[in-house]
């Protein structure tokens, strides 16, 4: 590199301030405008606050682990029906391409800004690993996914959590009855889908699993009502989702339900999203291996 060159930032040059910054932007708390003075204070050394933002933001062309044309599977995008949510709903149903088998289902449920390119990954990867995956987008009513996760996450404040809830459950109800799938259904979310999946498992007595990634815990008194089997994974950086495990850890070890719960070490919130410097590779495998492995003792 000569003298004239900037080295490319890394995520080792940010401070677990801007992280937390980042994850406040995320989720609302900050305009883009607040990020970025607030990031202009951060010391980091050689790097403009643009340099910074830019770095934090998803890059989904370059992060692609299943290509929407991969050949092993048969994707496609689907309309069901929601009647007690958005009415009709889209989403993407991916599974293997060859086998008459029926398969198990997973609803996979994104973040807070819609069906974006890095879910729809992960909704192929289900599949790949030989399930019949929908990933509903929530942002369906308002016109769908808008192409960039800033936009998406100001639309989806519009919707009602309530709403949006209902949505997921009839993609349940859709994928156990399709047929190509075995009547197995499972559920995996990452934050706000990590909220749902939980709030799935509350109000669906036949959901045969629910894998929460950093989500939102149900209120106490709706514990009793689980009875899925849960896997959770939590980050041990993410403060502001971590606060509320104890309550509900406790609430679970009550009420005796079965779960396994998992703090991954000096890790963040969207760890497991791989389009952001968030992405920790050690931790993503491991927590997806450990999905897919309760996926297949769960469903079947």
């Amino acid at each position: 590199m000569s003298k004239t060159e900037k080295k490319p930032i890394q995520a080792s040059d940010l401070s677990q301030e801007v992280f937390d910054l980042f994850d406040e932007y995320v989720h609302s708390s900050l305009t883009r405008r607040e990020f970025v003075e607030k990031i202009s204070k951060c010391a980091i050394a050689g790097f403009t606050a643009a340099a910074v933002v830019d770095f934090l933001l998803p890059k989904y062309a370059e992060a692609t682990q299943i290509q929407p044309t991969d050949s092993r599977l048969k994707s496609e995008y689907i309309e069901y029906a929601s009647p007690k949510g958005a009415g009709t709903m889209k989403g993407l149903l991916s599974r293997p391409a060859n086998g008459n088998a029926k398969l198990p289902g997973v609803v996979v449920v994104h973040e807070n800004r819609g069906l974006n390119p890095h879910i729809e990954d992960v909704a192929r990867r289900a599949g790949i690993a030989n399930f019949i995956a929908l990933a509903p987008d929530a942002l369906t009513p308002l016109g769908g996914y808008p192409g960039t996760d800033e936009e998406g996450k100001i639309m989806q404040k519009k919707r009602s959590r309530e709403e949006m809830l209902e949505d997921f459950i009839a993609a349940y109800h859709h994928l156990k009855n399709h047929p190509e799938c075995s009547g197995k259904v499972g559920v995996v979310g990452f934050c706000f889908g990590g909220l749902i999946s939980n709030q799935m498992a509350v109000r669906l007595p036949d959901l045969a699993a629910s894998v929460p990634f950093y989500g939102g815990q149900p209120a106490e008194e709706d514990v009793p009502k689980i009875q899925a089997p849960l896997l959770l994974h939590f980050a041990e950086l993410d403060k502001r989702i971590n606060k509320g495990w104890p309550a509900y850890e406790a609430a679970l070890k009550k009420h005796k339900k079965e779960y396994t719960a998992h703090m991954y070490p000096e890790v963040n919130h969207g760890f497991h999203n791989d389009t952001t410097p968030r992405y920790n590779q050690a931790a993503a495998v491991l927590a997806w291996q450990r999905t897919i492995d309760f996926f297949n003792t769960k469903l079947g």
